[in-house]
């Protein structure tokens, strides 16, 4: 082979090279900081919002008879002594627990309500979403410091064609009103037990893992 078709086919080699990598950049979505190692809690947070089906514990200091294990109906209320059809969803517990100390006050004297939740669903935007190949795509109740690791023991993992390193989680981002997309590697932190892929999850995120074309 003489020399300048030789240069002509390595320059067209570094070119396509340069072609795809540019491609492949650009349709790259950033990644998220990795998840430190902190336990996820038994129950929500503090910031989490009652929803249908929730069951909740309801104390009133010095005065038991007026509290209550309820579960919410699926209307989104409860009824406790001395109170009927008090709206719960879409309230955290501590201000369910003040709008029942409002009503309470009405029949005693500075009364001390406190609302733990037991068993606990959420309201959609609450939820974890795990969707396309994965063992079991569900929905999954939000906990406070839970991980995309979490979320995928949660779904029974990925499934046998899943391209688990192009999977990506949408995240709606409440200040500017808009959805971010991130790219997971979950392939690198299920098979390969990679810590710094996990990153941490926030209430409504969804997670969306595609199959591989091979």
């Amino acid at each position: 082979m003489s020399y300048p078709r030789f240069a002509r086919l390595l320059g067209g080699a570094a070119l396509a090279s340069t072609v795809l990598t540019g491609c492949a950049g650009g349709a790259s979505h950033p990644e998220l900081p990795p998840a430190q190692f902190v336990a996820m809690q038994e129950g929500p947070g503090e910031e989490y919002v009652i929803g249908p089906l929730d069951q909740l514990t309801i104390f009133v200091w010095r005065n038991p008879e007026l509290g209550a294990k309820v579960q919410v109906r699926p209307d989104g209320r409860i009824t406790t002594p001395l109170i009927t059809d008090m709206p719960a969803v879409g309230k955290t517990p501590a201000m369910l627990a003040e709008d029942i100390r409002l009503q309470l006050s009405q029949y005693i004297q500075d009364p001390l309500v406190s609302v733990i939740v037991d068993g606990f669903a959420g309201t959609f935007s609450q939820q974890i979403r795990v969707v396309g190949a994965t063992e079991k795509p569900a929905s999954i109740p939000y906990r406070a410091n839970m991980t995309v690791l979490d979320a995928m023991i949660a779904v029974g993992g990925l499934s046998e064609y899943a391209a688990g390193n192009r999977a990506k989680l949408i995240r709606f981002d409440k200040s500017s009103g808009t959805q971010k997309e991130y790219a997971l590697r979950l392939g690198d932190l299920l098979k390969k037990g990679d810590s710094k892929a996990n990153v941490m999850l926030s209430p409504g995120d969804v997670i969306i893992i595609p199959e591989s074309m091979f």
